[in-house]
Parts: structure tokens; sequence; C-alpha cells
């Protein structure tokens, strides 16, 4: 019963939001090292949808939940902390995160991510459990409030599902 009047509520937002009355729920999808080489990079891995072709999917994925996203990706850790700094000064109501090779050890990103407390899901294409064995474990993981890995794309797909979700409870329980 309460996920269906969520669900109503939610949906007439989205038409409110449509009209330009109502600001949109801004979340950043942000990607670390060499994921600028979707499509190129070991494609019995990582597939082969490039960057482009997955923002462009999630932003449609998006639009039917009333969200708006912005991407950013670097192969720089400072400038992976200044982006998630920016999402919270300008109100990002949640953050999607793959870090790349930086989840196995990015203290400072890790850091920045638990600063800002905005809700944050950490993405990997592949599952990382099942390849080497520093791929297995998470230094960002546990700031997190969740991590989706071994989907290929569509742990971006999953993790921006759960996050509108959380975003839509947390408007219903501080409300």
């Amino acid at each position: 019963m309460c996920v269906k009047k969520l669900d109503k509520m939610f949906d007439d937002v989205v038409k409110y939001a449509s009209k330009g009355a109502v600001k949109m729920t801004k979340i950043r999808v942000i990607n670390g090292p060499n994921l600028n080489l979707l499509g190129v990079r070991e494609p019995g891995i990582y597939g082969t949808q490039t960057l482009d072709e997955l923002e462009k999917r999630l932003k449609n994925e998006a639009s039917n939940y009333g969200i708006e996203l912005d991407f950013f990706q670097s192969n720089h850790e400072g400038a992976i902390i200044d982006s998630i700094h920016e999402a919270f000064k300008s109100g990002y109501k949640g953050l999607i995160i793959n870090p790349g090779a930086f989840t196995h050890y990015s203290y400072a990103i890790r850091d920045a991510i638990s600063a800002v407390k905005i809700p944050c899901i950490e993405v990997h294409i592949s599952n990382t459990n099942a390849r080497e064995d520093f791929r297995n474990h998470s230094i960002i993981a546990p700031v997190c409030i969740g991590q989706i890995n071994g989907l290929g794309m569509d742990s971006y797909s999953a993790a921006l599902f759960a996050l509108n979700r959380k975003i839509k409870a947390d408007a219903i329980r501080y409300a």
C-alpha cells in the first residue's frame, strides 16, 4: 500500500517537473580510470558498448524516473574527488560511481564520498569477485549504500533504479 502511494506521488511530481514546475532530482554518474575506453577495452569483459552509448541509455532511463543525470569521467583521482565535492555543493541527491582501479586503494575517494553524505552506489561492469584476487576488495563500498557488479552495463541501470527508490523513500520519510 505504501509503495503504491509512493509511486502515485512520484508520478505526480514527474508530471509537474516535466512542465517545469518542479526541479528535477539530480544524480551524478562518475566513471574512473579507463572507462573512457569502453567499447574497445577488453570487450570480452566490458562489452562493446561505448561510454557515450551508456550515457545516452541511462539518460533515457532516468527521464522515466523524473531524474536528471549528469556524467563525469576522469582518469585522475583528484578530478574525481572534485566532482564529488561539486555534486554536494550543487545539491545533487545521489551518486553512482564506478571508480575503476581506484576501487581497491583510493582512500581519498572513499573519504570524499563519506564526507559529503550523498547516497552513493558503487557499480562495476564485470563481476569483480570472479576476477583477480586484488579486485575482490573495495575500499569504496563501506561508505556506499550499496554495490552492484557483474551485470554488464545493466549494473548502472540497477543502481539508477535502486538510488531512485532510496531518494523517493527519503523524501517521504523527511517530508
